[in-house]
């Protein structure tokens, strides 16, 4: 079992990870603000305006994902709502964008700790394909487990080794690129589950998990 990292230093690096990912959205909504204000020709008012709605769009959708993946989740109880977990992702990636969603999850509801795990796994899979291409999305409850798997495959698969290894039985350096991996790993400890992936060299990413209490 991966050896625990510092709660505070984990954090922190949670919080940075949050904060790369929100500077791009922001940051267009702040320029498109400063474009607006010195604008005056209609066109490009409406140019900048259409650029401030996407960006919000995207902050929103993302903010909305980080609560679920990150956060305490509160007035949700013991589990998530599918239909929530499925908006979450689809704010983070929108139909029409750089990834296909393919969904393959059964039931009303996720245990929380599922949850978590999945829309991670699913983050680190959007991570891997920086040109786009289709993510598979799976879950299900049998036999008192919840069975999890996320699948990406793309033209321009890049899956860094440090994140393998923080996925790992043994774990491996804990940084903000590898933050989200260690939360699978302890989630994926704390509840007495398994977390599997695919090899190396493969044209695809699988991930697999598989956590009691389903």
């Amino acid at each position: 079992m991966a050896q625990a990292p510092d709660p505070t230093d984990f954090a922190s690096l949670l919080c940075s990870k949050l904060c790369h990912d929100l500077l791009s959205p922001v940051g267009a909504l702040n320029n498109g603000i400063e474009l607006l204000a010195d604008e005056t020709d209609p066109a490009l008012r409406e140019q900048c305006m259409a650029l401030l709605e996407e960006s919000a769009r995207t902050t929103a959708g993302k903010l909305k994902f980080f609560r679920l993946a990150f956060g305490a989740a509160g007035g949700y109880g013991d589990a998530i709502p599918t239909h929530e977990i499925k908006a979450a992702i689809e704010g983070m990636y929108p139909p029409g964008g750089r990834l296909a969603l393919q969904w393959l999850i059964a039931g009303d509801s996720l245990p929380k700790p599922a949850a978590k795990l999945l829309l991670n796994l699913a983050m680190i899979a959007g991570d891997a394909l920086p040109r786009g291409g289709t993510m598979t999305i799976g879950a299900e409850e049998a036999a008192g487990r919840t069975e999890i798997v996320v699948r990406g495959e793309g033209p321009r698969l890049t899956f860094d080794d440090t994140i393998r290894a923080a996925l790992s039985a043994d774990g491996g350096e804990i940084t903000s690129r590898t933050a989200m991996a260690a939360l699978v790993r302890s989630i994926a400890d704390q509840t007495g589950g398994s977390i599997m992936l695919s090899p190396p060299g493969e044209s695809f990413l699988m991930f697999g998990a598989s956590l009691p209490g389903g």
